[in-house]
């Protein structure tokens, strides 16, 4: 549970991966399930990214942003206590990662970790050789030499830690969900603010919850 699409052996940033498929047709493989036997696919991001270890990250921050994210968000590996690489959340990758994995819907975590970021940058693309791309390249080597392109949204400087209904997050919150949903054109379905099963929302009207059967 631990390992992310972008560590996949086949879909990932190879050589920078695991040695597993870790993307969904992997659970398929390792379970005895057929595929035919899914009914859907949901994807979980934290409202920011993280890296373990080497390998390309284009909207890693390294700088005090990013440290007091992984302050805020406790990115320190549970066992070896190694910090986690942190950065801004990626439009591109989370497209490709739809693709790879055929999300239905996607649940966002950690929102609240975000809480004290005045302007949230998010990396709506890349420059490549001065030239703004929307996809991810296809290989490491062109990875590395990419900037991120960001956009800069303002964030809510108030604590969500708690909130269970979507309508009571701050406005800011809500539109930072929104404009993740609409740039990378990936349904959004659950949102949460905490590690307590009452800190994690379900949004109405979502394919999510339709596979749930609320």
């Amino acid at each position: 549970g631990a390992q992310g699409t972008m560590l996949d052996v086949d879909h990932g940033t190879y050589p920078f991966v695991t040695s597993s498929s870790a993307a969904a047709g992997g659970a398929c493989t390792g379970t005895g399930v057929a595929p035919t036997r899914i009914d859907g696919i949901v994807g979980v991001s934290k409202a920011y990214i993280t890296r373990v270890g080497s390998g390309p990250f284009p909207s890693e921050d390294s700088g005090e942003a990013g440290e007091r994210i992984r302050q805020a968000g406790n990115e320190f590996g549970s066992v070896t206590g190694r910090p986690r690489r942190c950065g801004w959340f990626d439009v591109p990758l989370l497209q490709y990662t739809a693709m790879v994995n055929g999300f239905d819907s996607l649940i966002v975590t950690k929102l609240d970790v975000l809480d004290e970021v005045e302007s949230i940058p998010v990396c709506v693309a890349y420059e490549v050789n001065g030239k703004a791309v929307s996809e991810m390249p296809a290989t490491n080597a062109a990875i590395e030499s990419i900037k991120p392109v960001f956009e800069h949204l303002p964030g809510w400087k108030r604590s969500t830690r708690g909130v269970s209904d979507f309508d009571d997050l701050p406005s800011e919150a809500r539109q930072y969900i929104s404009f993740l949903e609409s740039r990378s054109g990936v349904e959004i379905g659950c949102v949460s603010t905490g590690p307590e099963r009452t800190e994690t929302m379900l949004l109405t009207g979502t394919r999510l919850e339709f596979l749930l059967g609320k």
